[in-house]
């Protein structure tokens, strides 16, 4: 299996020479933008930041763009605006899921409080359309805040459905579109509105299956862990209430998970068992196996013209990426 860096590794080669120089720029532009909010703001903003993975939807703007040119700082620009509503996002979904780990490392929730961690989620939302308005481009605008609504949308679905067992194969699927398909598609239509504009419609609609099978295979991710993996216990959705799609195959699979009371499970080793009873039904390989057919998919999606050899080569990476985190 291949790492997560070596799979960055991989589609920045293939991109092409100016994309690891843009990807520099991000993240200077990044660290630059938490500073001046007074230290301890600046530092839960810039360690929040830091631990931001591989930087997927930034490097899906700078692709989706294509080969750089005058447009390069805006492009820039709006990948630095994606990552910090997605950062914006995950800590005030740690406030609210009351998580103590991310990623393996304490929440600014759990090292700060609830003041502290909405107060670094409101800087990060504000500096994105702060970073955005930037580029002058009323579209890409309006591109992150359609993205960022279905952001919220997603939330308030999610919160609604919590501990409901009943919830149907297509409101979950909604939720996922909404709660993290959204922001990738909004990244490659950001970079498309900086590059050859013909493009738009193809690479959204990658970006939303890629962002869609990110989400279900994250979620078998956490039921199948291990938490050594994750950073994080298995069921941790079990016990938020979250109900995802592997419980959702299981339950039609196995009658005593039908009967399965989700506020019942009451803590780790509760939950483990739950997931393994899950795993027995085959549930896990069945969502597994919708989320390969949404990556070919996204595959599919991508225009026939105006790509680049590099460009439509770096972006099967990312598609083939989001599958091998998963293998």
């Amino acid at each position: 299996m291949t790492s997560p860096a070596q799979a960055v590794g991989q589609i920045v080669e293939a991109a092409g020479p100016r994309v690891p120089a843009l990807l520099s720029d991000v993240e200077d532009r990044l660290a630059e933008l938490v500073r001046g909010h007074g230290e301890v703001l600046a530092t839960h903003a810039g360690a929040t930041i830091a631990a931001g993975g591989k930087r997927l939807r930034p490097l899906l703007v700078l692709l989706a763009a294509g080969p750089p040119d005058d447009d390069a700082p805006d492009v820039v620009r709006c990948a630095v605006a994606v990552e910090l509503v997605h950062s914006a996002t995950l800590v005030h979904d740690d406030v609210l899921d009351a998580a103590d780990l991310r990623r393996g490392r304490p929440t600014v929730w759990a090292s700060a409080g609830r003041d502290m961690a909405i107060a670094v989620g409101d800087l990060l939302f504000s500096r994105a359309f702060a970073e955005m308005a930037l580029t002058g481009s009323l579209a890409s605008v309006r591109s992150l805040s359609r993205a960022s609504s279905a952001l919220a949308e997603g939330e308030l679905l999610q919160r609604e459905d919590a501990w409901n067992a009943d919830v149907s194969v297509e409101r979950y699927l909604h939720r996922c579109e909404l709660k993290t398909a959204a922001l990738f598609e909004a990244s490659c239509e950001l970079g498309a509105q900086h590059g050859a504009r013909d493009t738009e419609r193809g690479l959204r609609a990658f970006g939303r299956r890629i962002g869609l099978a990110f989400q279900l295979l994250d979620d078998v991710l956490d039921v199948s862990g291990p938490p050594e993996r994750t950073g994080k216990p298995r069921g941790t959705d079990l016990l938020d209430g979250t109900v995802t799609l592997p419980l959702i195959l299981a339950r039609e699979r196995d009658s005593e998970l039908r009967e399965l009371d989700v506020r019942a499970i009451d803590g780790p080793e509760a939950a483990a068992e739950v997931c393994d009873r899950i795993a027995d039904t085959g549930a896990l390989e069945e969502s597994r196996r919708r989320a390969l057919e949404v990556v070919a998919e996204a595959k599919t999606a991508l225009p026939h013209s105006r790509l680049g050899d590099g460009q439509r080569t770096a972006l099967e990476l990312v598609a083939d990426s989001v599958v091998d985190r998963y293998s």
